[in-house]
């Protein structure tokens, strides 16, 4: 298991990746909505839906752009929480925790990209994403 700051951006997540892959190096992961089969506006086909540099030195970092239809602000909601687990019983243990007082956003279970998923704001207010790693195939 690990956890991993998840920044979201309007457009600006494949910048931010490519330039914060050029200050720790490492590697680059993107997936754009396209890639995913979840184009909801025509615009935003090719803006990240998921992205992350993973270094070996230790730095890991995720990103995505908010899409039009859902409410963001900079100074309100610019990172998630992203906890990774390679186990349904890892995961699943971690979310029935984080649910105590916390508003579910989006129920844990299958998605299109992930065995498991989900996301909620805890009673602290921070968002958690929660998933089960999975390969991902763009064919």
């Amino acid at each position: 298991m690990n956890a991993v700051t998840h920044l979201n951006f309007r457009g600006d997540a494949r910048a931010a990746l490519t330039f914060y892959r050029s200050v720790f190096g490492g590697d680059v992961a993107m997936v754009t909505y396209k890639d995913a089969g979840n184009v909801q506006e025509p615009s935003e086909a090719d803006q990240v839906m998921w992205g992350q540099v993973a270094a070996d030195n230790g730095f890991r970092v995720m990103a995505y752009d908010v899409p039009s239809r859902l409410p963001w602000n900079q100074g309100e909601n610019a990172f998630f929480v992203s906890v990774r687990g390679e186990a349904t019983e890892e995961v699943t243990a971690y979310w029935e925790k984080l649910t105590d007082g916390a508003t579910i956003l989006q129920p844990l279970g299958p998605a299109p990209w992930a065995p498991l998923y989900g996301m909620l704001k805890d009673r602290f207010g921070i968002t958690w994403v929660l998933d089960v790693i999975s390969e991902y195939d763009a064919s």
